[in-house]
């Protein structure tokens, strides 16, 4: 009986949990922490490059497109945040962009610290049609070959905070994602 009421009290819990989560997904300011977030690299970005005189590489400027990319699809989770199925969509295209940012971060950290090889040129490798760096070359134009990427605080680069940065909005989309999608398929087996 008390493995029984133990095992009840935790299904309880964790639905407690999803529901919590699911409910986070369609609050206003979950979108609008991930906008001032992406807004917030994107500002850090134009003060390294612009102040500090630290030239953006390739990979520097895949990340702020994946970046720019994450406060847009934000933006629209923002507006349609009461819309079930485009909100979990919205929640999965974050999942798979911040998939993105770890691998453009990891690929920015192995190339500063040699364990990858570092072979960017000048070319963001971009389709012809979608010329961003003319478009907007004060954010997109790259500037200097991939290298060592520029301390931030105590010691800490920005390759390092990019991949710990990318890895946290992983876990956190991942289980937002997750509960919205549970509670999709609960709500539907139920109807």
């Amino acid at each position: 009986m008390v493995l029984f009421d133990s095992v009840a009290l935790l299904v309880m819990t964790n639905m407690t949990t999803v529901k919590q989560l699911s409910n986070v997904a369609h609050s206003r300011w979950y979108w609008l922490v991930f906008i001032l977030g992406g807004i917030l690299l994107i500002a850090a970005a134009l003060y390294f490059q612009f102040v500090r005189d630290e030239l953006p590489c390739t990979l520097c400027i895949h990340v702020r497109l994946w970046v720019t990319l994450f406060i847009i699809v934000s933006f629209a989770g923002l507006l349609l945040r009461r819309l079930k199925i485009i909100n979990t969509l919205a929640q999965l295209s974050i999942l798979l962009i911040a998939g993105a940012l770890i691998e453009r971060s990891w690929q920015l950290l192995g190339t500063e610290r040699g364990f990858l090889p570092g072979t960017c040129g000048f070319d963001l490798g971009l389709p012809a049609w979608f010329t961003i760096e003319e478009w907007l070359p004060w954010l997109f134009r790259v500037e200097t070959t991939c290298g060592q990427t520029p301390e931030i605080l105590f010691g800490i680069s920005m390759a390092e905070a990019l991949i710990v940065l990318s890895i946290l909005l992983f876990i956190i989309s991942f289980c937002i994602f997750s509960a919205s999608l549970i509670t999709i398929v609960r709500r539907n087996l139920r109807a």
